[in-house]
């Protein structure tokens, strides 16, 4: 079983994931800063991370 991870998604698409001890703790730490929560395993991968992802690699080096 994979470690439960809680990710965070900017309004531009960047994002950072972060291993956590459960996903009550994800839902903790949303509630509190009154922000959504998403299972990606329902819900898939937000639009916005995804055209991050692909503007990242098609940013010149």
């Amino acid at each position: 079983m994979t470690e439960t991870t809680l990710l965070l998604v900017a309004r531009d698409g960047e994002w950072t994931r972060r291993r956590i001890e459960s996903p009550e703790v994800a839902r903790r730490f949303a509630h509190q800063l009154a922000m959504p929560v998403y299972d990606v395993r329902l819900m898939g991968y937000p639009q916005r991370m995804r055209d991050y992802n692909e503007r990242q690699r098609r940013r010149p080096a």
